[in-house]
């Protein structure tokens, strides 16, 4: 019997995506796995071959699949073959729960990423991104704990654009959108990070100061608070 049911949504092609990569992710298809070929899955999802391709272009663009002409197309292991931009459709199960190892990972990144941005930016800051810095501070001072999410953001804005670093934007970037479709979990955790405004203070201190190492330790020590809280929920979370 074939895995595969008749599309029924308006957007055919993102159906089709939508259903092969569940079954890639979920593991129903393994890596090395052929695809049918076009003419029995256009047949099997009730899809003509346009929409199809459209969707199986999108799955090799996101290292889920790969097609070569000629021959079939075949589930790739996207531990090895994805980017970043997979991170978001990790986050949730299938069933709409969040993967805690997920979760984990995510917050392991941002707290690397975040200190050593921190780092590059207190070695190449211009003085104006530093007023920017010591403004923001003083704004996140004197704005409650719940608004300070927003500004927050903009802090890692510039510190990550500080750094100079395009990949470290672009992992922000992924970051976020990763857990985005948990924001208020993630906001929750986050608590703590908003009101050690004296971290953020040392975090620009050791930036004004030109002191990278000083400005890693400042930034991993701010960042640790919501690692550690996030780790808290989790372990509260799982079952007994």
């Amino acid at each position: 019997m074939s895995p595969f049911t008749p599309v029924r949504r308006t957007s055919v092609s993102a159906e089709v995506f939508e259903q092969i990569a569940a079954q890639i992710l979920d593991g129903t298809l393994t890596p090395g796995t052929a695809l049918p070929p076009e003419r029995v899955l256009t047949e099997t999802l009730g899809v003509n071959r346009q929409a199809l391709r459209e969707a199986l272009q999108r799955l090799d663009q996101l290292g889920l699949v790969e097609i070569r002409h000629g021959e079939a197309t075949r589930v790739r292991d996207y531990r090895h073959d994805a980017g970043l931009d997979l991170l978001p459709r990790l986050f949730l199960r299938p069933d709409g729960t969040v993967d805690p190892l997920v979760v984990r990972s995510v917050m392991e990144m941002r707290a690397a990423v975040g200190a050593d941005a921190a780092a590059l930016c207190a070695a190449r800051a211009d003085p104006d991104l530093v007023l920017k810095l010591q403004r923001l501070v003083e704004e996140l001072a004197a704005t409650g704990e719940d608004d300070r999410g927003a500004l927050d953001g903009r802090f890692w804005d510039l510190i990550v654009d500080g750094s100079g670093n395009i990949c470290y934007r672009l992992s922000l970037n992924a970051l976020r959108q990763a857990y985005r479709p948990a924001e208020p979990m993630v906001a929750r955790v986050l608590v703590a990070e908003h009101r050690a405004v004296d971290d953020y203070r040392a975090v620009v201190t050791a930036i004004a100061g030109r002191d990278a190492a000083g400005a890693a330790r400042a930034a991993a020590a701010l960042l640790a608070r919501g690692t550690t809280a996030m780790q808290t929920l989790l372990a509260m979370e799982e079952p007994s």
